[in-house]
């Protein structure tokens, strides 16, 4: 087990690239699975949770290399159509090979789904909206277990809450559905409309891309293609938000604004100037920051896996303000850590109150998931002394070369391994 080591009082400054969205590339392997032959994908974050599923790929009966940033799934004839927990229990996106094995081979068995602990994400959507598609389907033992003998068939579904997962699941399926799928209040993330274009470079037939309803025709069969995946909007938020915290300024290549502007808003009104470009977005803060007030919703909303860093920027902004979220209910869990660095922060259900104080102090603190560890190391950047913040593994699923990427940006953090770590 890692740590990193982070001294604090650097502003981040200079330019870093963002690489292909985590939360688009996994999908877009399992993706792969609806085509024999192989599928190229390009800009393909070097993250842990790339390495889980490309393994359990393999385990389905596909080959997966890797060359740098580029990701190729040669995908056989025959594909398998169980995945085991062992495999599945190290990220939750890999629930969304049962989409692709339910079209592909009729039958997916696919064990119930680890990741973060973040709150409860049930599997109730995908499971109905399968159903709704001709699906027989049974949690057993452990595994999700769903059954199309004679093939899907399209069907209306209505999701009671715009799931990303539940929305790439059933689009996935629909695409060799016989006859028509509507899938009515359908997430409308950036990463879904990455899928969507894939999928349609395969030969689906799909409208209503970027909208809260998708119309998708079945067709007998997929080909395999080349895709780039689409820029990561949280890595690009989170350096955007780094740079407001520790009051510095950072261009952030290959970033879009079109796709965080509520959180570009956020930072403007808390005193950031903003500049936009063909080649990425600029975030500079010469002065403390204000508190802002934030609501998480899905897309376009304020993002969920920003969460933990817009905290921890009213951590140590100008005045109170209050972050509720809205998605997952156990995503303050972090909050403990961060008063350890003496910030003042209050929750209360779904709500975090925030007075801000204009300097942390640097103390050792645990990272319980991926986006809550790269929010206290941005704000061990703004405590005073060395703060060791262990669990790196899990920052590692979300970020390419954390480390690397901030030292390049000024600040001074260092990867060691951890002596305090123990397995309880």
């Amino acid at each position: 087990m890692e740590r990193f080591r982070v001294t604090g009082g650097t502003p981040l400054v200079g330019e870093v690239r963002v690489t292909g969205a985590k939360n688009s590339a996994l999908k877009l392997m399992a993706v792969a699975l609806l085509a024999e032959g192989r599928t190229t994908l390009r800009d393909v974050p070097a993250i842990t949770d790339v390495t889980y599923m490309a393994e359990l790929l393999r385990r389905l009966g596909a080959e997966v290399d890797r060359d740098d940033d580029i990701v190729t799934v040669d995908v056989p004839a025959k594909v398998r159509f169980a995945a085991p927990y062992h495999l599945v229990r190290r990220l939750r996106a890999s629930i969304c090979v049962l989409g692709p094995l339910l079209a592909r081979c009729g039958a997916a068995d696919v064990a119930l789904p680890g990741g973060d602990a973040i709150g409860s994400r049930g599997l109730g959507l995908h499971l109905a909206g399968l159903e709704k598609l001709g699906a027989t389907v049974t949690v057993e033992h452990g595994f999700v277990m769903a059954r199309a003998g004679r093939g899907l068939r399209g069907g209306n579904v209505w999701l009671d809450f715009p799931s990303v997962g539940a929305t790439e699941n059933l689009l996935t399926a629909a695409t060799l559905a016989d006859g028509t799928t509507v899938i009515d209040n359908a997430a409308r993330e950036p990463e879904v409309v990455d899928i969507c274009r894939m999928l349609v470079r395969m030969g689906a037939k799909i409208d209503g891309i970027g909208t809260s309803t998708l119309r998708i025709e079945g067709v007998d069969g997929l080909s395999s293609t080349l895709h780039t995946t689409v820029p990561d909007r949280i890595v690009t938020g989170t350096w955007a938000i780094g740079a407001v915290m520790t009051r510095g300024d950072v261009t952030v290549l290959n970033g879009r604004a079109d796709h965080l502007e509520i959180v570009l808003d956020k930072l403007a009104y808390a005193g950031a100037t903003i500049d936009t470009a063909d080649e990425g977005l600029r975030v500079a803060m010469w002065d403390r920051p204000r508190a802002v007030d934030v609501v998480t919703l899905p897309y376009p909303g304020f993002p969920t896996d920003l969460q933990p860093m817009i905290v921890a920027l009213n951590a140590v902004a100008e005045g109170t303000a209050m972050v509720t979220e809205n998605v997952y209910e156990a995503r303050f869990m972090f909050v403990n850590e961060l008063a350890r660095l003496g910030a003042d922060v209050r929750t209360d259900g779904h709500h975090a109150v925030a007075n801000g104080r204009p300097r942390l102090s640097a103390a050792p603190v645990a990272a319980p998931d991926i986006r809550a560890g790269a929010a206290l190391v941005l704000a061990g950047l703004t405590a005073e002394g060395e703060t060791l913040v262990s669990g790196a593994h899990h920052i590692d699923r979300g970020y390419p070369n954390f480390a690397g990427q901030l030292n390049s940006l000024g600040a001074h953090v260092v990867r060691e391994s951890d002596p305090d770590h123990f397995d309880a």
